[in-house]
């Protein structure tokens, strides 16, 4: 991954329907020409192809990525999506979210396939792990931490354990690594630091662009 950071994820989960991620795209689209990182945003899958084009036509600095692929290739799968099928479409795609893990009971075992499929097909995979003992596989360049504790609930990591999670996950290998759980504009600047913590993934607080717009403003080193 050679985009520069930050790097802010907005995951968007199951919301919003294709007029509201207009509105959304409209509003972050020219305040992300000014962000010096790197501005992912990650709809839910029916809108992935109408957000491609959107954004290549405005020309804005926003990548997007797939919230979660099949461990599968292109095949009789039915539901499933290939990561082959989205890869002209995105750069980035979260592997292993821990609302995978819980609601939908992939494994370590299922991850690490998602995994392999994203780096098959050219994806930049956004590795989630839920703390330094997680199983990571080999040729993860991206890895966001996020406690399980802290997803959606509104009770933050402190930003010194976040840095200390960091630092034992950048003992492992040479990682990219972003911090996810109850992110907001007042906290985020918090979190970052330089060499360190990379970038923050974003859930419920990227939903408002206002919201969303405050947090890329105030995501400084």
């Amino acid at each position: 991954m050679n985009d520069p950071l930050p790097l802010v994820v907005a995951n968007l989960k199951a919301n919003k329907t294709w007029q509201e991620i207009v509105g959304w795209l409209d509003l972050v689209g020219p305040k992300a020409l000014d962000f010096p990182g790197t501005i992912v945003v990650c709809p839910s899958l029916p809108f992935i192809g109408s957000a491609h084009a959107k954004i290549q036509s405005a020309n804005w600095r926003i990548k997007l990525a797939v919230q979660n692929i099949s461990q599968f290739d292109q095949g009789p799968y039915t539901g499933e999506v290939a990561a082959t099928q989205v890869k002209n479409l995105c750069d980035y795609a979260i592997v292993g979210h821990s609302e995978r893990r819980q609601n939908f009971t992939e494994s370590d075992n299922i991850v690490a396939q998602k995994f392999q499929k994203a780096k098959e097909a050219g994806l930049t995979a956004i590795f989630c792990a839920t703390g330094p003992g997680i199983a990571i596989p080999a040729g993860v360049r991206v890895v966001a931490y996020e406690p399980i504790f802290a997803i959606g609930t509104g009770n933050t990591d402190t930003p010194e354990n976040a840095a200390s999670v960091a630092q034992k996950l950048k003992a492992k290998g040479e990682f990219i690594v972003i911090y996810g759980g109850s992110v907001t504009g007042e906290n985020v600047a918090s979190f970052l630091k330089k060499g360190t913590v990379d970038g923050v993934l974003v859930g419920t607080a990227s939903l408002d662009p206002a919201t969303f717009i405050d947090i890329i403003e105030s995501a400084t080193y």
